[in-house]
């Protein structure tokens, strides 16, 4: 088979569709003809040599796909071959075949087509963990979303819409911010030219976001919990502003706020099924209704990985970039 191989960090030129071994499914594992991936974040930093894969997982970026069960490992119950699935990944989403633990496979929701599941795995996975396991959104609340625009953003504002919830959201562009209101963004921030906690405060009475998922870090941290209300809740999934920045503490104790911070690349295979049965249970029936859909900025052919990687480091998309296998 072909994938995308990284045989130096560096920038996209890095990256390098050629002939590969084919994996082989293990004790629990599936086989998956891969349809398409996605890019994120994570695949760039490992393009630049600042992500590894976990021991044991393959050293090809891509931490999502869609496509065919092509063959089933000894004690893998519940899948066939042919199914059409789509799968959380520890990597090598960028190929033409992957092996995948069983407990991260979904089917491909009512209403989606194949190569558009391959947008759903991570950004759906990411927000249900954050936002409602760890965050525990609830209807009537408001949620704020650091890079509404993005594949994570464009999913926390549908998810949260469709419990009920207010949906204040920041992005860079007026194109941005219209597209987020187009999923439902109740409150539009221009991070360019807005200040994020005023306008969140003005929005909501003074009282501040019940739930903030962020994905800058640092460079937010302050201003985050500044911006919690009372019993608020900041879930930290990125660190696209940096790594290190302080905390008020005495802020945070006056607010009797939570921070979390967590990622998904590395968590013990238990922890992702358990997160991936519950999006089965409680997010794929929202596609059924139409309340909830992916959202594709563009597709291209996997062996041009590289301008995928660049429209992503250029924030040039609203959604998710896929690569679409031969």
């Amino acid at each position: 088979m072909h994938a995308i191989t990284i045989p130096e960090p560096g920038g996209p030129e890095a990256l390098v569709w050629t002939e590969v071994p084919d994996p082989q499914p293990g004790e629990g594992e599936v086989l998956v003809e891969v349809a398409a991936s996605a890019v994120n974040r994570a695949d760039i930093m490992q393009r630049q040599g600042f992500y590894d894969p976990p021991p044991g997982a393959s050293p090809y970026p891509g931490l999502e796909c869609s496509g065919r069960v092509a063959a089933l490992g000894s004690g893998v119950s519940g899948w066939a071959v042919g199914d059409e699935v789509c799968a959380l990944l520890a990597g090598g989403g960028y190929a033409e075949k992957v092996v995948v633990p069983a407990g991260q496979l979904l089917p491909v929701p009512q209403g989606v087509d194949l190569t558009s599941a391959a947008a759903l795995p991570e950004v759906v996975c990411t927000v249900w963990s954050n936002v409602f396991m760890v965050a525990h959104l609830r209807p009537g609340e408001t949620l704020l979303v650091h890079g509404g625009s993005s594949g994570i953003g464009t999913m926390a504002i549908q998810l949260a819409k469709a419990v009920g919830a207010k949906v204040a959201v920041t992005a860079g562009s007026k194109e941005k911010l219209e597209r987020c209101a187009e999923l439902g963004a109740d409150v539009l921030i221009n991070y360019r030219e807005q200040d994020f906690v005023a306008e969140v405060k003005e929005a909501t009475g003074g009282a501040g976001a019940d739930v903030i998922l962020d994905n800058m870090g640092a460079k937010y941290l302050d201003r985050n919990v500044q911006a919690l209300a009372v019993n608020g809740r900041l879930a930290i999934i990125g660190m696209q502003g940096g790594r290190k920045g302080e905390l008020n503490i005495g802020t945070l104790l006056a607010k009797r706020a939570a921070v979390s911070a967590t990622s998904l690349r590395a968590r013990p295979l238990e922890e992702k099924a358990a997160i991936v049965a519950a999006v089965r249970e409680h997010v794929w029936p929202l596609f059924t209704g139409g309340h909830v859909r992916p959202v594709v900025d563009r597709e291209m052919p996997m062996s041009e990985a590289a301008e995928g990687h660049r429209v992503v480091e250029e924030s040039g998309h609203i959604g998710k970039v896929l690569l679409v296998a031969p």
